[in-house]
């Protein structure tokens, strides 16, 4: 029921979030199929326990499937708790300064996939997650780069992401911005977003 997220039309597909950890697979797709013909569902695992983390995808046959499903299935109750039902793609262009975040510490495994399926479970992500990588190897150089398309998800992701362990490793979530002159992001402390 799950493949890899590069193969995924973004545009038919909706992040599930606020997900009980009963849900499965085979349920979200019953659940979903009342919005439209579903293509794809995919739960990401916590690589030890094998159970999901609390959010997921769910790829329907066209977009206009994907937007009907965030119009009836958003606050629909699961288990008690309201799902989040919203697109996993955003037409919003990324402002230079913005909700961008540095994500330190990084395990070497840590690939750009698994940082995208973590974060955007905080909410609309308005471009794919970057990893910085040696330009010889291809070696993750432990660091890289997440954007949202809001600040509340940004904070939400730092105040829930800070300090976590990744793979085995725990991260360092900040505010990033772009240098003047050059396209690299650096980190920004709390108290200069805020002047």
């Amino acid at each position: 029921m799950s493949r890899p997220q590069d193969d995924r039309n973004q545009e038919a597909t909706v992040y599930l979030g606020n997900l009980d950890e009963r849900c499965t697979d085979a349920l979200v797709w019953e659940l979903m199929l009342q919005a439209g013909p579903v293509v794809n569902v995919h739960l990401p695992k916590d690589r030890i326990s094998m159970a999901h983390q609390g959010y997921g995808f769910c790829e329907f046959l066209t977009e206009e499937d994907a937007e009907y499903a965030c119009k009836i299935m958003n606050q629909i109750k699961l288990w008690g708790k309201p799902i989040r039902v919203n697109k996993a793609s955003s037409d919003k262009k990324q402002l230079d300064v913005g909700a961008n975040l540095f994500i330190g510490n990084l395990d070497e495994n840590v690939d750009e996939r698994l940082l995208y399926d973590t974060f955007s479970a905080f909410g609309v992500m308005a471009t794919t997650a970057k990893i910085a990588r040696d330009p010889q190897t291809g070696q993750s150089k432990g660091y890289g780069f997440v954007s949202y398309t809001d600040f509340e998800s940004s904070d939400a992701a730092i105040e829930s992401m800070n300090g976590q362990f990744l793979m085995n490793k725990a991260i360092s979530v900040q505010y990033a911005f772009k240098k003047e002159g050059k396209g690299e992001r650096v980190f920004v402390p709390d108290v200069e977003r805020l002047v």
